[in-house]
């Protein structure tokens, strides 16, 4: 693979993981499909061995365009080296079990994506991993935390349910002074709008499924490494059997090459919207880091170069009626887990009961900007609120949804 030239984001993202020259000038890397891969010959297949063990030439073991794709996120996200996944999950659970053993203690966000979090309590526990969760604003203070059996401090900011921010290189000067590593969950801003290695992270993880693919079309998860965490995870990867489709990783390279066009899109139609809400009647409280009067709008400004569309609100409601109208209102959002793709979508969270610094009242509800007209969106989000509101006193002795996390 050649390298890229240093250039602006915008052409990076149109560069990176090509090389027409070695595929005949075809602009994209061609799809490669395949389990056999046959040796040109014996001392072809003796130097494999020495290089990479008797696995190296394998289709589990990646192909031209599966390398094409994470040479271009690793100089995206600016770190060593990259591997991809079939899904975010799998890339998540591959961190927490590649860099921890039995014994050991790991501390984990507590606003952290929800199957993650399912992982930690019922995998790592069983293989006598110590979990403990920690509030996301804790900063500096994670020190108190942090013991001799630490290895691991997982982060997510924000968290992709409530929004709250953590300060990276606070947690990662204490972690680092105490031996641990920091890995990130990066999904929210994509590689473009914070760089995790800058702010002192060792682990990147991405659910490449959102924003890199963009079209909800395709699962794929990815984690790259700096230079010291890559020695540590590169040997373990291929133990798990996890590899993902050819035709997914396709996908996510052409989802690059469009991602800062799209991206910007849905900054922009996502704080639109969230400023649009914030003076709603209906709304307690709208979650989203770059309003300016969010608890975490500080630590956003100063370490973010960017937002994307996934934020929350607080719906003053918990009646069912309510929210039935609310969602029955809506034209331009559909009902679904994820995000990250070219639609908008409305996702009834109630009450993330596992949180233990949620005190709202009322129904969150998480909301992704999609690419649609921002002031269709902004119409349509007003208008089923006001027809929330003025449902919200007449339905107030009929049952609530009860509490749930959603992915």
């Amino acid at each position: 693979m050649t390298s890229t030239p240093s250039c602006q984001q915008d052409t990076l993202l149109t560069r990176a993981g090509r090389d027409p020259g070695a595929y005949a000038g075809y602009v994209n890397p061609p799809l490669f499909r395949g389990s056999t891969i046959l040796a040109r010959d014996f001392e072809t297949w003796d130097d494999a061995q020495a290089a990479g063990g008797p696995y190296a030439r394998y289709g589990r073991f990646g192909s031209p365009s599966i390398r094409a794709f994470e040479t271009a996120l690793s100089e995206l996200e600016g770190g060593h080296a990259s591997h991809v996944f079939p899904s975010g999950l799998a890339a998540c659970t591959h961190v927490l079990m590649s860099f921890l053993r039995s014994g050991d203690h790991v501390l984990i966000t507590d606003n952290v994506y929800g199957p993650t979090r399912n992982f930690a309590d019922h995998v790592l526990r069983d293989f006598g991993i110590e979990v403990e969760y920690f509030p996301p604003a804790l900063g500096a203070a994670i020190g108190s935390r942090l013991r001799a059996r630490t290895r691991l401090v997982f982060l997510e900011t924000p968290g992709s349910l409530t929004f709250e921010m953590t300060d990276v290189p606070a947690i990662e000067r204490a972690a680092h002074a105490a031996g641990a590593l920091v890995a990130i969950d990066n999904s929210w801003a994509s590689p473009l709008y914070f760089k995790p290695f800058e702010h002192g992270a060792d682990i990147s993880v991405q659910a490449a499924t959102k924003y890199i693919l963009g079209h909800s079309d395709a699962l794929l998860g990815a984690v790259t490494c700096n230079e010291h965490a890559w020695r540590i995870f590169q040997p373990r990867i291929g133990l798990f059997g996890a590899t993902a489709g050819p035709e997914d990783v396709n996908l996510a390279l052409r989802g690059l090459r469009t991602l800062g066009v799209r991206l910007r899109q849905h900054w922009q139609s996502g704080l639109a919207l969230a400023t649009a809400m914030t003076c709603h009647p209906a709304v307690v409280r709208v979650l989203h880091p770059a309003l300016p009067g969010d608890p975490g709008h500080a630590l956003w400004k100063r370490d973010f170069l960017g937002a994307s569309g996934l934020f929350g609100f607080v719906l003053g409601s918990e009646q069912k009626p309510v929210l039935s109208a609310f969602f029955g209102a809506l034209k331009h959002f559909g009902i679904g887990l994820s995000w990250g793709g070219f639609e908008s979508l409305a996702l009834p969270v109630g009450r993330p009961a596992r949180l233990a610094g949620w005190h709202e009242t009322g129904t969150l509800i998480r909301i992704h900007a999609g690419l649609e007209d921002p002031q269709d969106l902004i119409q349509d989000m007003l208008a089923a609120l006001d027809v929330a509101h003025a449902l919200g006193a007449s339905a107030s002795n009929t049952p609530r949804l009860p509490p749930a996390d959603k992915p």
